[in-house]
């Protein structure tokens, strides 16, 4: 790869201290609530909203995790009543989970904060910009999903595999 080589490794460190800064935030909000649960939990909260009524099998192919550690968070946010559990209407043995309203209200307030540390560090940029910047990260990750084993990387909800 050459001269493209390094320039994709730089980028790829661009990408990493990106996700260790955001990574931050979200254990530095974590620490200010009081709250018992895990910053992974709502994370998951977040992808329940985003993608609506699930099994827990579809959230850990989702999040690229072990159903177990899934099941952990679930426990943590059914115990914190910001989610719903239902018996999956075709297999009573499995269930569904979806966020409860005050999942909702919950993640909304997370949400606020968030937009406002990200308005803190991009605030200045125009909307073409983060457009721009948000359409050549979808396909790069793309890239980056079609190069792994098909096992270890599900397509995400509305995505075909090519």
């Amino acid at each position: 790869m050459g001269a493209g080589g390094d320039k994709a490794v730089a980028l790829m460190r661009e990408l990493r201290l990106s996700a260790q800064l955001q990574h931050a935030w979200v254990h530095q909000a974590w620490q200010r609530e009081d709250t018992s649960l895990h910053p992974a939990a709502l994370m998951l909260l977040s992808e329940l909203d985003r993608h609506g009524e699930c099994r827990p099998s579809d959230l850990a192919k989702r999040k690229m995790v072990d159903v177990s550690v899934v099941s952990r968070q679930i426990a943590q946010l059914a115990g914190a009543g910001l989610i719903e559990r239902r018996p999956a209407p075709e297999d009573g043995r499995a269930s569904l989970v979806r966020i409860s309203a005050e999942g909702v209200r919950r993640l909304a307030r997370w949400r606020a904060q968030y937009l406002e540390y990200v308005d803190r560090a991009l605030g200045e940029w125009t909307d073409a910009e983060l457009d721009t910047l948000t359409t050549r990260l979808a396909l790069m990750n793309q890239g980056l999903r079609d190069a792994l084993a098909p096992v270890a990387c599900p397509p995400q909800a509305g995505e075909k595999r090519k």
